[in-house]
C-alpha cells in the first residue's frame, strides 16, 4: 500500500497535479468552453479521457482546482517578496512588483483564469471571490499598517486597495496583449505611481 497525502497516494496526487497542470494550457489556449476532457487528456498523455473522470467527479470539480492551483503558486511567490520586509512601504513594492513577475513568468496561468472567469457563468461566486477578497484583505492591511508607522498619508484603506487591486488588472491585460512590453520599466513606474501615490508628504 502506497503512502497517503490527504487522503491521497503519492500516485493519486502526482496524476491528479498532472492533470491540472495539463488543464490549466489548454485552458489558456482553446478557452473554457473548448477544453474538454479529451483534449486534457490528451495533453496529459493519458490513453483515456476516462482517467480524468477517476480524478475528478466532473469538469467544475476539475476547474476548482485549476483556480486553485494559480492562486496557490502565485501566493507562493509573491507573499515571501511582501513578507520579509521591514516596511509597509516596502511590502507594498514587493507585492506590486512580485505581482508582475508572477503574471509575466505565469502567462499561461493568468491566461486560464481570465478564459475561466469569462466562460463559466457562476465562476466568481464560486472560485474568485474569496481569493480576491483575501488579497484584497492584504493590500488593505500594508495599507493601514503604513498608515500607523507614518509612511503613509490618511486616506480610506479599502479604497485605495481596489484601486492598486484594478491597477494589477489592468497590468495583466496589457502584459497579455503587448508581448513586446518592456517588463522592467513598466514594472518600476507601476510600483513608482503606488508607491507616491500613498505616500506621506
Amino acid at each position: 500500500m502506497q503512502p497517503k497525502r490527504g487522503g491521497l497516494t503519492f500516485t493519486e496526487a502526482a496524476r491528479r497535479k498532472q492533470i491540472v497542470a495539463a488543464a490549466i494550457e489548454v485552458i489558456a489556449e482553446l478557452g473554457y468552453v473548448r477544453a474538454s476532457f479529451a483534449q486534457i487528456a490528451k495533453r496529459a498523455g493519458l490513453s483515456s479521457p476516462g482517467l480524468i473522470s477517476y480524478h475528478f467527479a466532473n469538469k467544475d470539480e476539475l476547474i476548482g482546482q485549476v483556480v486553485a492551483e494559480v492562486y496557490a503558486t502565485g501566493g507562493a511567490l509573491i507573499r515571501p517578496r511582501a513578507d520579509n520586509v521591514a516596511t509597509a512601504a516596502d511590502a507594498l513594492r514587493s507585492f506590486v512588483e512580485g505581482s508582475i513577475a508572477f503574471y509575466d513568468t505565469h502567462r499561461s496561468y493568468m491566461r486560464a483564469l481570465m478564459q475561466i472567469l469569462n466562460g463559466h457563468p457562476e465562476a466568481r461566486e464560486r472560485w474568485f471571490d474569496a481569493p480576491n477578497t483575501s488579497e484584497l484583505a492584504g493590500i488593505e492591511e500594508v495599507l493601514a499598517r503604513g498608515q500607523r508607522d507614518g509612511e503613509f498619508r490618511e486616506f480610506p484603506t479599502h479604497t485605495v486597495a481596489v484601486i492598486i487591486r484594478d491597477l494589477l488588472s489592468g497590468a495583466l491585460l496589457r502584459l497579455l496583449v503587448t508581448p513586446d512590453l518592456d517588463m522592467a520599466a513598466y514594472t518600476r513606474e507601476m510600483a513608482e505611481l503606488c508607491h507616491f501615490a500613498v505616500a506621506k508628504p
